[in-house]
């Protein structure tokens, strides 16, 4: 009801109707504003008051119509109380003295043509403002939706990360415990420890790639134990890039990919090199390996790979490129692109 924007619009118009009619008053422009502007004031009140209240209505009438009606109706009550307010004592009434008739005149019949129009101009203002309200609202609640479903998805495919990841690292063990190796048990306490600090991460909307690479390193450490003389690695890791957020097993799904699929198959073994490094606003990741090289079996890369490609279109859209590539004599090499978020301290 009392708003800024509509006491200055009340105040401003008030003024220049006054000064406008400041030659129907012999005491000058002062007395023109003592009485235009509370006029003005209690129009803007009643446009209020009726903008609230009664909270219903009947249906045949619209509030917005009463709120016209009542500034209309105010405008000959109050400048009405204002003549005979500001009457002296022992003086004849004003509709006895034809200036001060002629002044009362000038006001009514300028308040009843000005008043209502400003009135429905507020109300047109009003809607106006209302409809960019419930539009930015609704698109603000569609932004919403559309992140929840965003997040559910991801978390839905994180969820399918998770046991793809374990059932592979569990499929591993059973594979030394079949064979009778005697290194299955040391194998298994590391694997304990691994998922650990593995497990608790799984549920996380996002990691570091120095979280990322320590959890690559115990697990390539792990199947180094498993098969000694087939399995070498490297990680070549950018200091600048450890604080790059990435959504969880990103380079972990990388290079389980590169052992499952390219290391184990391969009667030689093989050889994993990893390099992450960051370079202005991109950062870099690239796993190669130098097994047996791609091959049209698609387990792997339909649940892993596909989850993965998933997982980084939600996180960044169309800016992460993945690439899958065969290198030469033998083997692939895996890259990945999307933009250095870091974490926030």
């Amino acid at each position: 009801m009392l708003g800024w924007r509509r006491v200055a619009f009340t105040l401003a118009l008030s003024t220049l109707i006054g000064l406008a009619l400041s030659h129907h008053w012999e005491q000058g422009p002062l007395v023109g504003l003592i009485r235009v502007v509370p006029l003005g004031f209690m129009a803007m009140l009643t446009f209020g008051l009726f903008e609230q209240w009664p909270k219903r209505l009947p249906r045949s009438l619209a509030r917005w119509v009463l709120q016209v009606l009542g500034v209309a109706l105010i405008i000959p009550i109050v400048t009405t109380a204002i003549y005979v307010l500001s009457t002296p004592p022992g003086a004849p009434p004003f509709n006895q003295v034809p200036k001060r008739m002629a002044g009362y005149t000038a006001l009514t019949v300028i308040g009843l043509l000005l008043a209502p129009w400003a009135a429905l101009t507020a109300l047109v203002r009003q809607k106006d403002a209302l409809a960019r309200h419930q539009a930015l609202s609704f698109e603000l609640e569609r932004t919403q939706l559309e992140r929840q479903a965003l997040d559910a998805r991801l978390s839905l495919l994180q969820a399918q990360v998770a046991p793809h990841f374990l059932f592979n690292t569990l499929a591993n063990v059973q594979a030394l415990v079949d064979a009778g190796s005697p290194r299955a048990s040391d194998v298994l306490g590391n694997l304990i420890a691994y998922l650990r600090a593995a497990v608790p991460r799984l549920n996380d909307p996002a990691t570091t790639l120095g979280e990322e690479t320590r959890l690559v390193q115990a697990y390539l450490e792990l199947m180094h134990m498993r098969m000694p003389d087939r399995l070498q690695f490297a990680m070549h890791v950018d200091e600048a890039a450890r604080a790059v957020r990435c959504p969880p097993m990103t380079l972990l799904t990388l290079v389980e990919n590169a052992v499952r699929h390219g290391v184990d198959p391969s009667e030689e073994g093989g050889r994993i090199e990893i390099h992450v490094h960051r370079r202005d606003a991109r950062c870099l990741v690239r796993v190669s390996d130098t097994g047996v090289g791609l091959t049209p079996t698609a387990e792997g890369q339909g649940t892993g790979l596909t989850s993965l490609r998933e997982r980084l279109e939600l996180a960044f859209g169309g800016d992460a490129h993945f690439r899958l590539g065969a290198v030469s004599p033998h083997g692939a090499c895996a890259e990945l692109e999307f933009p250095a978020q870091a974490t926030a301290d």
